[in-house]
């Protein structure tokens, strides 16, 4: 539809399996359950509008024709949100890259250690099957797509995101009060559409996204629910044997074993349609065929838990769109499969809650699903799965409060959970401030720690590079802005400096250190990966890192050396950039927000469909984590706060509540753009619930009648 630019997302896609799997699972349901039903009716009304309303501007501009949505359609978006969640595709090639082609020693700096008491607490490797060359190139290649394939096609991805609940023993009210806000990549239309939906027996103010017909965020008078990302690892990339003698075999449990083959023909506009070889091995799809049958030697399979479990996640979300009691929403939770979730939840009687919503697989001992693992042993095989009571959860701590900001959890029974989580700086931030027994939560502090813009990394960052940079650093004017960074808190207000050296020192250090080992396409996968969080302080704090060294040179480069490459280059691309003056180097005018539209990705169309940009306060792993990808100023913001919630359930009719954008995907409506800029300030928005608040703040109305039978003439 858009061309042959999109060929290999099409194929990535494909390959993937989600449509096949969305087919399986739609066949497999009960269909007279409430939650199908449910479905059933949402799907028939949006195509009851469809067919009765003109196309919007986007099909007319695309050439898009109609068709009625379905449910395998619904299960899809399920499975796109699930592989935006799968960080495998762009770390288990570069770990392994790293591991087999560098060594160990390039490991040490990569923390993939499990913390038993988990991070918040005060307080040898599997090799895989030899690969060579072509097929280290080709898994580089699918690193870069799999990030490039969300981007080029407008999915929303799902990056993080903070969530916490507070009993009401630590709040003024008295009551429970529950705050969230999901981090995904920004998009025009809004990820989110709010609506308070209102029946008989049923009540939900609610956050949704296309094609669900349950809200993934909501509250009513009684309970109320955020999520954040469990960030497990689901997805295991194998790497299988070949026989020599039938490259369509593969070595599985002591004997050679037929690829499944199926062709599909992807229709590309312009062009002649193109042939999709798609294998199958028995521990999933074959994933670099897409790259071309003469790409690669060894075939590499894909083992996803989105394609391997029941995963009854549209029933958990009907319970969980009805759960008032611990009981309710923990059954509910129990249903989700795929992807990782938390649920963080709160009542109105008091009681607060917080769910780690996965299947678990049982991997084999020894098993090392950081790196692509070897399909002839019995190391990629999985013996089940556990049971949801070994899932991280909690239910009324004794602490009074529960944080969930995608660090590594801990499960009740001790058990390692791999996962690709992130740094725990954003959560400890949270918890610091959480765990104050002096402080009593309300709206309004509570605003101001889901706003804040401050983090411990920078600082843990510079801490060993501060006397390594007052040694090589010899301009007065540079050393004045080396004592400047000594000084900075790691805080990201608009008019901070500091925040802006920084960040294009740490690119120009993870640049000089990382990019001449890795390649382009590794190097891009690394500094897009959540591992590169973790390395750069433990490559800062290690002098002898091999990393330090510049491998196309004839001396061996000191970590001085290195330090002092980068300083210059960061120096000199800020004056280039932003001026010879530091002052001008302010945060808000080097990291701005633009909300893109699919269409605006093309010029002229920027300036019609895009709202931006905006200068944007915050960072990554601050709690108002609006990020951008590691890289030299300036920074486009690409994901953050998809929305802010607050709920104090002593009047959770008045919760607070703001779009990033707007409410309306619809070019030119007045409800287009017109929360953009209140986010980006920092201001929320009163939601109405009661009738009467209701009808006094009415604008306009939409009613969508259903269409009546036609009663056939006589």
């Amino acid at each position: 539809m858009l061309g042959p630019k999109l060929v290999d997302t099409d194929k990535l896609f494909r390959s993937l399996r989600i449509r096949e799997r969305a087919d399986s699972y739609i066949a497999g349901l009960d269909h007279q359950s409430p939650a199908w039903k449910a479905l059933e009716a949402y799907l028939d009304g949006i195509n009851q509008y469809q067919d009765s309303h003109a196309s919007p501007i986007e099909f007319d501009v695309l050439g898009i024709h109609k068709r009625p949505f379905t449910a395998e359609d619904t299960v899809s978006v399920a499975g796109f949100m699930a592989y935006s969640f799968a960080m495998a595709f762009r770390t288990e090639p570069l770990l392994t890259y790293i591991r087999d082609e560098l060594g160990n020693d390039y490991l040490k700096v990569f923390d993939l250690d499990w913390q038993p008491k988990g991070v918040l607490a005060k307080g040898k490797t599997q090799p895989s099957a030899p690969l060579a060359t072509v097929d280290w190139q080709g898994l580089g290649r699918i690193a870069r797509l799999s990030q490039q394939a969300l981007e080029e096609a407008g999915l929303p991805q799902f990056e993080g995101s903070n969530a916490w609940v507070v009993s009401g023993s630590r709040t003024k009210s008295g009551r429970a009060l529950l705050a969230g806000d999901p981090h995904i990549r920004y998009s025009l239309p809004s990820v989110w559409y709010e609506a308070q939906l209102s029946a008989p027996g049923f009540e939900l103010y609610g956050h949704h996204q296309a094609l669900v017909p349950f809200a993934f965020l909501g509250h009513n008078l009684d309970f109320g629910w955020s999520l954040t990302m469990f960030q497990n690892d689901d997805l295991d990339l194998i790497a299988e044997k070949v026989n020599p003698e039938n490259p369509n075999q593969v070595w599985f449990h002591d004997k050679w074993v037929d690829l499944i083959t199926s062709e599909q023909q992807i229709a590309v506009k312009g062009q002649a349609p193109v042939t999709l070889t798609l294998r199958q091995s028995p521990h999933g799809p074959i994933i670099n065929d897409m790259l071309g049958t003469t790409v690669g030697k060894a075939p590499i399979a894909m083992w996803w838990g989105f394609l391997e479990t029941p995963n009854p996640i549209l029933d958990g979300f009907y319970q969980l769109n009805r759960a008032d009691t611990l009981a309710k929403v923990r059954a509910a939770a129990a249903k989700v499969h795929a992807p990782g979730l938390n649920i963080v939840w709160a009542n109105a009687k008091g009681d607060i809650g917080w769910w780690a919503a996965a299947l678990l697989p049982k991997r084999p001992a020894g098993a090392k699903p950081a790196f692509i693992l070897d399909g002839s042993t019995s190391l990629a095989d999985k013996e089940g799965f556990y049971p949801f009571s070994a899932n991280p959860q909690e239910e009324n701590p004794a602490r009074g409060y529960i944080v969930s900001a995608n660090f590594q959890p801990v499960s009740p029974t001790g058990m390692e959970i791999p996962g690709y989580y992130n740094l725990a700086d954003r959560g400890q931030q949270l918890d610091r401030q959480l765990s104050d027994k002096s402080q009593k939560w309300d709206l309004e502090n509570t605003q101001k720690l889901q706003l804040g813009t401050t983090t411990a990394y920078g600082p843990r960052l510079l801490a060993p590079l501060l006397p390594v940079l007052r040694e090589v650093v010899s301009d007065p004017e540079e050393l004045k802005l080396v004592e400047q960074l000594a000084k900075w808190q790691g805080d990201y207000p608009l008019e901070s400096t500091s925040a802006t050296l920084f960040n294009q020192f740490l690119f120009n250090l993870a640049d000089a250190t990382f990019h001449e080992k890795l390649g382009d396409a590794y190097f891009d996968a690394l500094i897009q990966a959540r591992v590169v969080d973790a390395a750069l302080p433990r490559l800062a704090a290690d002098p002898d890192s091999p990393w330090w060294d510049n491998r196309t040179t004839p001396q061996r480069e000191s970590r001085a050396d290195t330090v002092k490459l980068a300083w210059r280059a960061s120096i000199d691309h800020l004056r280039l950039t932003l001026g010879a003056n530091p002052a001008q180097w302010r945060w808000g005018q080097a990291h701005t927000l633009t909300h893109g539209h699919p269409l605006g990705m093309q010029k002229p169309l920027d300036r019609l469909f895009n709202v931006g940009p905006l200068d944007a306060p915050g960072s990554h792993e601050v709690p108002n984590n609006l990020t951008a990808k590691i890289g030299p100023a300036p920074w486009s913001v690409v994901y953050g706060p998809s929305t802010r919630r607050i709920i104090d359930f002593a009047d959770p009719a008045h919760s607070l509540t703001i779009n990033p954008v707007g409410q309306s995907g619809v070019l030119f409506d007045k409800h287009y753009d017109d929360q953009a800029e209140a986010y980006i300030e920092g201001v929320y928005q009163q939601a109405h619930f009661s009738d009467e608040e209701v009808t006094a703040n009415t604008r306009s109305t939409l009613k969508l009648l259903p269409a009546r039978p036609r009663v056939p003439a006589p």
